[in-house]
């Protein structure tokens, strides 16, 4: 069940049986040579379905800008200031909120959200017992990475052999084939494997990785992979959803 697909007589129905919704979070920005921009978007958004078919969860509408300041050396990337991205987690999960909604378990796609997101999640939890004190509704939020499970783990290292990488990784783009094989794209990347390392900001990651990858070898991926790996992780975080919902 989506939010944007649903009526609101859906929603207000949903509300009787459950105060959970699924929030899945992304970023728009480079993802090297064959790397769809709107990669960590997608990921997020596929599994959050997957997740929601499975558990039979409302799933939000995706905020598909992050914070990706770092990736802005490279067109079509977009980015939201810290700031700005907490105030709109802050946002929606208050309009949610006010609705009857309790438990907001977002579902990452992206790195560089994660201490936004942490921050927003205190942000809501002082300005509604700054509103309302005791009286303040029992509101948990949640944060889950996609690709941090022991199985996503495991099947990266079955398929790419030590070459996921940080940035740009084969199983991400593994993921977004299985999602849009239309758009899969092929592109010869010398050296297979990416350079590994830090940066300071734009400018410097994209002096020392210019063509995006951190890393990785992106060209291993295939919707093959992804498929397993997209099973993997709606298994993984669909349990974690559940506990975290029927957690008191």
């Amino acid at each position: 069940m989506q939010l944007h697909l649903s009526t609101w007589i859906e929603v207000e129905s949903y509300l009787t049986t459950s105060k959970g919704v699924i929030m899945p979070i992304g970023s728009t920005e480079q993802h090297g040579p064959n790397g769809l921009v709107g990669t960590d978007a997608i990921c997020a958004e596929v599994l959050a379905r997957g997740v929601g078919d499975a558990t039979g969860a409302l799933v939000g509408p995706t905020i598909p800008v992050g914070m990706a300041v770092h990736h802005m050396e490279f067109p079509g990337s977009m980015t939201l200031k810290p700031s700005t991205l907490i105030a709109v987690i802050r946002d929606y999960v208050s309009s949610l909120a006010e609705h009857g909604f309790e438990r907001f378990f977002f579902i990452n796609g992206h790195g560089g959200n994660i201490p936004s997101i942490r921050a927003a999640f205190y942000e809501v939890y002082a300005e509604q017992r700054a509103l309302k004190g005791r009286a303040a509704p029992d509101l948990r939020c949640t944060l889950v990475n996609w690709w941090e499970s022991p199985e996503i783990g495991r099947l990266s290292r079955e398929f790419y052999h030590g070459k996921e990488g940080s940035h740009a990784t084969p199983s991400e783009v593994s993921l977004t084939q299985y999602a849009y094989p239309e758009a899969i794209k092929r592109v010869a990347m010398e050296p297979e494997q990416a350079p590994a390392g830090g940066f300071h900001d734009a400018r410097d990651f994209r002096r020392r990785y210019p063509d995006g990858r951190i890393g990785s070898a992106p060209g291993l991926a295939s919707p093959e992979d992804g498929k397993r790996l997209y099973d993997a992780a709606v298994t993984a975080i669909a349990a974690q959803y559940s506990a975290f919902v029927a957690d008191a």
